[in-house]
């Protein structure tokens, strides 16, 4: 380690446990005032005299003042007398007794009024005497008056000192309003590593430049090369891009800064601004250092797109992060890492070369990626010696990173809640089906329910049976799942990038054949076949107008289709007139007109298979691949189709398994 991350410990010495320097203040003032009340002048002491001698003293006329208070009486006599008096005795006593307290002469007096039984003579004699009479309050006890004259004393001392530090926190809360609220994650912390980050090989290859730039940089600048200052990870939710951002800063071994976009925005305008000079200024103090900013595209859309009103805030904070990114030193080592999954809505100037120089894709996983994952997160777990990993591997095509994790964590959840000991394949089996159809919904359907939903779902499965482009079925179950009543799992053999018309044509026979079976079976139609229509439709417009794959020609009609911005989309208008739009409306109907009598003409050929099927359903509700062999015979395979067509934005439906929807789904 170099220099810079030895100053960040400091030498670390055993400090002894201390006590709080107000307490041994506090003990030094009460000691001071001991000593202080001890040499503080007293008066004339006062003779404690009983009830009798002062009623001799009156009689003697020796008394001058007396002052009543309750059942206390004290006062000044003319002449000082001893008290009590002094008379040794005549014989010494065989035991010495207690010391008796020595008399005390003074002139002032205290004695206690029998408040009891009161002597009614008493004024009349002093005024015989002409004794001045006082007569004064009794004094308010001590507790007392502490509870009502210096409790409330103390209350308003202590209210006051709080509004003061609550002034004084409140001033020092406005200067740090802006400071940045990003995350560090220091070198000494547990350093996540590319070998933590499986399935992206691609993208790990190219930030591995950026490691070694942050590790040896001399070797770049002696040939005059410059590091790309910002790298863009791009890529769908879920395939690990913030863990390659953690990576990068494990293997390099630097400070790693880490906050969401949206935490530079607030309600007040200028504190996002203010927060991305604090962030950068932090970067560049602790340089070499990673700066990741998560969701992007929170603060980094596209500038004037929206319709009415700007935001102001979100639009200086952007302005604010192209400066600053615009503004680095060729030699100041501070590399910003961005993931988004909506490349397209961010403003062209934040993806110009000289912020973020590169576009890093990272993707769903690949077989082999999957596996790796998969062992990954199942270092941890005890698993049973039936568990296949690459089995799985081949079963979740489709599936990300955040899924897979999902899924091995959903499987020891399956293992503990059956008591088991390490986790089986069937808990794993069971923890997918969880996360692909969703969680089984106790629903009780009666028989005529029961037997629409076998028909859907037996229409789905058939059809994908005998279609030989379409994937093959992986369960039927007419178990309510999630929202659906009923499902038909397909999972692709293979991973899939591209697509041909022949599948597309396969996927739309798949969607339409649950309707389609409810029609010819019970001869009515029913409101579950919602969600199979609207996916047929989507794919057939696809089809025709994005792909060339109507009679339209090859033409793109609809090339920004998912333009998110209402106030771009409504300036750039429609590149196509009414009567294309017509004719696109027309292709549409025509396709799934002819593949809704493709499908048709397939299930009345094969009613006894769609009839055998239903059946099996409504007796064991659930129908896995195997049983479908034994129900339907062998599946046939695929014939080699014509050349693939390639779909850049992916297909409908994406790689992953798919979900004939079932009824009210």
């Amino acid at each position: 380690m170099d220099a810079r991350n030895t100053n960040a410990q400091g030498p670390k010495h055993p400090v002894g446990k201390q006590g709080p320097r107000w307490f041994w203040w506090l003990v030094w003032l009460v000691l001071l005032a001991w000593n202080l009340w001890s040499f503080w002048p007293r008066g004339t002491p006062q003779v404690e005299l009983p009830y009798s001698v002062f009623i001799d003293q009156l009689h003697a006329g020796n008394v001058t003042q007396v002052t009543l208070t309750a059942d206390q009486i004290s006062g000044t006599l003319a002449q000082a007398i001893a008290w009590p008096p002094a008379t040794p005795p005549a014989t010494p006593p065989a035991t010495p007794a207690a010391s008796s307290p020595p008399p005390v002469a003074s002139t002032e007096f205290r004695t206690l009024y029998p408040a009891t039984e009161a002597d009614p003579g008493l004024l009349p004699l002093l005024r015989a005497q002409h004794v001045l009479v006082n007569v004064s309050e009794p004094p308010t006890p001590w507790l007392t008056l502490l509870l009502t004259d210096g409790l409330p004393l103390l209350l308003l001392v202590v209210l006051m000192v709080w509004m003061g530090r609550q002034a004084a926190g409140s001033q020092g809360g406005i200067f740090r309003f802006t400071r940045s609220k990003a995350r560090r994650y220091a070198s000494d912390e547990p350093p996540v590593t590319f070998a933590d980050a499986a399935g992206a090989d691609e993208a790990k290859s190219e930030l591995q430049e950026v490691v070694d730039f942050l590790r040896h940089p001399t070797k770049y600048y002696q040939v005059g090369a410059r590091i790309p200052r910002g790298l863009l990870l791009v890529g769908p939710p879920g395939p690990g891009k913030t863990l390659l951002a953690r990576a990068v800063a494990g293997e390099a071994r630097v400070p790693f800064f880490s906050l969401s976009a949206s935490e530079f925005v607030e309600m007040f305008v200028g504190v996002g601004a203010g927060r991305v000079r604090d962030l950068f200024t932090q970067a560049k103090a602790t340089a070499p250092a990673i700066v990741f900013i998560d969701e992007l595209d929170a603060v980094g859309r596209r500038r004037g797109a929206g319709l009415g009103a700007v935001n102001d805030e979100r639009e200086q904070t952007l302005n604010q992060l192209l400066v600053e990114m615009d503004g680095f030193d060729d030699r100041q080592e501070v590399i910003v890492l961005a993931a988004t999954n909506r490349a397209d809505v961010l403003d062209p100037a934040l993806l110009r070369p000289g912020r973020f120089d590169r576009r890093v894709v990272v993707g769903l996983p690949d077989r082999p990626g999957r596996e790796g994952i998969l062992r990954i997160h199942t270092r941890r777990l005890q698993l049973a010696r039936d568990v296949d990993l690459s089995t799985l591997a081949h079963t979740t095509t489709g599936l990300s990173g955040a899924d897979l994790a999902n899924l091995c964590n959903e499987a020891a959840l399956s293992a503990a809640r059956y008591d088991h000991k390490a986790v089986t394949m069937k808990d794993f089996e069971e923890a997918l089906d969880k996360i692909l159809l969703g969680g089984v919904r106790p629903l009780l359907l009666d028989a005529r329910d029961r037997q629409v939903v076998a028909y859907h779902e037996a229409g789905h499965g058939l059809v994908a049976w005998l279609t030989p482009a379409a994937d093959p079925v992986r369960k039927l179950t007419i178990i309510p799942h999630g929202q659906a009543l009923g499902v038909t799992e397909q999972l692709p053999g293979e991973d899939r990038y591209n697509y041909d018309r022949a599948y597309l044509l396969a996927r739309l026979d798949v969607m339409l054949a649950g309707r389609q079976a409810e029609e010819v079976a019970l001869g009515e139609q029913t409101t579950g076949a919602e969600n199979d229509l609207v996916q047929a439709t989507r794919l057939a417009r696809r089809m025709v107008t994005r792909w060339g794959m109507g009679s339209l020609g090859p033409v793109a009609f609809e090339t920004d289709a998912e333009q998110p911005f209402l106030g771009y989309s409504l300036a750039q208008g429609r590149d196509y007139s009414e009567a294309t739009a017509a004719r696109i409306d027309e292709q549409v109907e025509q396709i799934l007109a002819e593949r809704q009598a493709a499908v048709c003409a397939l299930l009345l050929k094969e009613r006894e298979r769609l009839d055998r099927l239903v059946a099996r359903l409504l007796s064991q509700e659930t129908i896995r691949q195997d049983e479908l062999t034994q129900i339907l015979g062998p599946r046939s395979e695929p014939a080699a189709g014509h050349p693939p067509v390639v779909v850049p934005d992916g297909a409908p439906g994406g790689t992953g398994p798919t979900a004939g929807a079932g009824p009210n789904e």
